[in-house]
């Protein structure tokens, strides 16, 4: 099962990796460090070291249109910011 959605390619996140090695992903919220992990091993051929989680709340929205007001609710999200053996790297950009 993919427990990774997508990693975060933001002007901090990109900071972060070039100072201190550390990458960023959005994971689904009930994936656990190790499955993180595992998956992150596995698609990346790197080896992680550490793992840090957030979890993050769905927050309500709303806007107003010509309609009327219309609300919605965001989804909840895990965040994992995965630090790797030093030396390593992964390349985001090598299947554009």
């Amino acid at each position: 099962m993919a427990y990774i959605i997508k990693p975060i390619v933001t002007e901090k996140m990109t900071r972060i990796t070039e100072k201190e090695g550390k990458y960023g992903f959005i994971c689904r919220p009930e994936a656990n460090r190790l499955q993180i992990k595992a998956e992150i091993e596995a698609r990346y051929n790197v080896s992680v070291t550490g793992i840090s989680t957030m979890v993050y709340a769905g927050k309500n929205k709303s806007r107003f249109t010509r309609s009327g007001l219309i609300k919605g609710r965001t989804n909840r999200f895990k965040k994992a910011i995965v630090t790797l053996k030093e030396g390593e790297t992964i390349d985001f950009y090598s299947n554009i």
